[in-house]
């Protein structure tokens, strides 16, 4: 695979392009911003700490309770937003969703949010995403072109244990799957699942916000081997299914 070669990635079309679909989600979220009942909105941020995430549980907790569907609507689409264009922060509307709605409630709001998120930042990259992929992380783009192409025909179970385990940065996943061929079936199956775990320790986290003392808290070292192993269980069947193949070879 060859790059683009040297200085800025994307060709004026391409910015364009991008240009149009901020400016899309932008006005989207404008829209739901001024459809919102009146308040207070002062304390609105991205969140960025855990001190952000409770300032807005204790604005948002009784607010939530009387305009539910907004609420709901305004944080899929800020969700989505920031999975789109890479904005950091993802782990703290998780934990938000967990302190305003709940495990169950939360989970089901973050799984959708996520997938979704993933599924948009994984068309825009089939759009334009293919030069930068290669000017951000063109050591990763190899490894994972040929990971996917050894592993064909068990390609869902392999994505299953990308999403599941910390191998690979989920951000990296989403631009990159489209542009080594990584069928949108697959992508979305594997996101919807193997984001089930990670979502529920941060939204379970997120119920007990005073007794969190910081983000590294959540992936204590049991938390990780234990998001290794059901990603190990998940890939078994495609090394089982490789070391069959070469003893029949």
């Amino acid at each position: 695979m060859m790059g683009r070669g040297r200085g800025f990635p994307l060709s004026p079309r391409e910015v364009a392009a991008a240009a149009a679909v901020l400016a899309s989600f932008g006005l989207g979220l404008l829209g739901l911003y001024l459809s919102m009942p009146a308040l207070d909105y002062g304390f609105l941020k991205l969140p960025r700490t855990l001190e952000d995430i409770r300032i807005l549980r204790d604005h948002l907790e009784s607010y939530t309770s009387d305009y539910t569907i907004q609420v709901l609507m305004c944080y899929f689409a800020v969700y989505i937003f920031m999975q789109t264009f890479m904005i950091p922060g993802t782990v703290f509307m998780s934990l938000l969703a967990g302190a305003l709605f709940g495990v169950a409630g939360g989970m089901v709001l973050v799984i959708l949010a996520a997938t979704a998120g993933a599924s948009s930042c994984y068309f825009l990259s089939k759009m334009i995403g293919r030069p930068l992929v290669f000017s951000l992380w063109p050591d990763k783009l190899s490894f994972f072109q040929d990971q996917v192409a050894r592993r064909k025909d068990k390609l869902l179970n392999y994505m299953l244990f990308l999403r599941v385990t910390p191998t690979l940065p989920n951000t990296f996943i989403n631009m990159a799957s489209p542009i080594v061929d990584v069928p949108y079936r697959v992508f979305f199956l594997a996101t919807f699942i193997g984001l089930i775990p990670a979502a529920y320790v941060t939204v379970r986290a997120g119920t007990a916000l005073g007794e969190l003392k910081s983000v590294a808290d959540l992936y204590d070292f049991q938390a990780i081997a234990t998001l290794f192993f059901i990603g190990i269980v998940t890939v078994t069947p495609t090394l089982v299914s490789k070391g069959q193949n070469e003893v029949h070879a």
